[in-house]
């Protein structure tokens, strides 16, 4: 596809740079997205392992049936059977300080009865321990989990700490309380249906990415790969061209629009005096080969280990270690042999530093997500910029959610809708006129401020 008459142009082909082509394809506007990759997802990537013979995500995500925008992605794109877990929630836990296993299993309903079961519940806890969750919803936006929930009990080392560190990816000294809030509102506190743990069947790449580049393909809109855009020029309170790395320029129309999807300090780079997310946490991601058709939850979290979280399917065995800053600089020899060891113990019962390793490929991500903190949560933007014809997308922006797949498909969803109200609104307006231009850009901004607070 040629640039031409109202195409938009999306920068950065993550999952938010997607989602917002995709939504955008979907209502007939024409789209062309450049990334500066050689391959589409982003963090979602999934590539072949020689030596694991077999293709493997970038970083392991979980999602919960609870994730609506992503489920609405995945039906859009075609794919809306990619996903597979439990049919009833189920989180299976390790403590390898005592020994013991344990699953927590809500219930259906808002009402959480399963507190109140010593089956059912976490090892070491009272029902009314369970109330602290009721402090999140009172979070004030500088607040730390910590601050809410404390740090005391087995409640805050078994369920809490987990959680913040799978959903923030920052510990509960440092992870803001509103967004642990917005995570459970939506998912437990609605009851079992919507907590469901759900992995990709196959990869990442083939649930998330793969199936929307072939949407965009079947409506004649175009993805250009390793295609750098190094320069945005402006003028007039407009963005009127892109400049590549490769040299190459594009003029934009009058029509044309610009979605900038790609992380915060690339978009300050490109997007003159926005404000952005400050710092950044690892995730330390490591894949095992183990024996095919080894009987395990597909998802086990882990308690008093430096594994997190471990993902187990067709043959491979993969762990997730986050707010990993310290970990990503270790050799990684060193996190294999430590890794493996508590893999080994608790998948096979074989234990000690001197487990044999398998087959592995160690991926540090070592700029995950950016520091989701209480300080970093006024420095998210919104959809819109003073440049009326240029909008962001990203897990950064106020999606009011963490740094997550649901909040990125949001953010594309919030961008490709902010398009199309300015779009809308600058049809009744003249285009020199720039008052008209920021009382447009002030507007799709407060619809955005309004989205974002019923969400919380």
């Amino acid at each position: 596809m040629e640039p031409g008459a109202g195409c938009v142009h999306v920068i950065g082909a993550g999952l938010a740079g997607l989602a917002a082509a995709v939504s955008l394809a979907g209502a007939g506007v024409p789209v062309i997205v450049h990334e500066a990759a050689g391959y589409a997802g982003g963090r979602c990537r999934s590539f072949y392992e020689a030596g694991l013979g077999c293709r493997i995500d970038n970083g392991n995500h979980l999602l919960l049936s609870g994730n609506s925008a992503a489920s609405a992605y995945l039906h859009t794109i075609g794919a809306g059977g990619a996903l597979t877990g439990p049919a009833r929630a189920a989180f299976p836990f390790v403590d390898l300080a005592t020994g013991e296993r344990w699953t927590v299993a809500p219930n259906a309903g808002r009402i959480p009865w399963w507190i109140f079961s010593p089956l059912r519940r976490i090892p070491g806890t009272r029902p009314r321990e369970y109330l602290s969750a009721l402090r999140l919803a009172r979070a004030s936006d500088t607040e730390t989990v910590r601050d809410c929930v404390g740090d005391d009990g087995a409640l805050f080392r078994r369920f809490w700490e987990p959680l913040t560190l799978a959903a923030l990816n920052t510990s509960p000294e440092d992870g803001a309380a509103l967004l642990l809030w917005a995570v459970v509102r939506e998912t437990f506190f609605r009851g079992e249906p919507h907590c469901r743990p759900r992995i990709a069947r196959d990869c990442l790449a083939a649930a998330f990415v793969d199936p929307a580049l072939r949407y965009l393909a079947d409506r004649d809109n175009c993805v250009r790969l390793r295609k750098r855009v190094r320069e945005i020029g402006y003028q007039d309170g407009r963005a009127v061209g892109l400049s590549f790395a490769d040299g190459e320029a594009i003029r934009l129309s009058g029509s044309e629009s610009v979605v900038v999807a790609v992380p915060p300090a690339q978009a300050a780079d490109l997007v003159p005096g926005i404000v952005t997310p400050l710092g950044s946490r690892a995730i330390v991601n490591v894949h095992f080969r183990v024996a095919q058709g080894q009987r395990a939850s597909p998802v086990i979290g882990v308690i008093n280990g430096l594994c997190h979280w471990i993902f187990v399917r067709d043959g491979m065995a993969s762990v997730t270690v986050s707010a990993a800053d310290a970990l990503a600089e270790r050799p990684n020899v060193d996190i294999a042999r430590r890794t493996w060891a508590e893999v080994s113990r608790i998948l096979t019962g074989a234990a000690g530093p001197d487990a044999p390793l398998p087959a592995h490929r160690i991926i540090k991500e070592k700029r995950a997500t950016f520091a989701q903190t209480p300080s970093n949560l006024a420095r998210r933007p919104g959809p819109t910029t003073r440049w009326r014809n240029l909008f962001l997308a990203g897990d950064w922006t106020a999606t009011a959610l963490p740094a997550t797949i649901e909040g990125s498909i949001r953010s594309g969803n919030t961008a490709a809708q902010a398009v199309s109200h300015a779009r809308q609104m600058l049809d009744r307006t003249s285009p020199s006129d720039a008052t008209s231009a920021i009382g447009v850009s002030e507007e799709i901004n407060r619809d955005a401020d309004k989205r974002c607070a019923r969400r919380s």
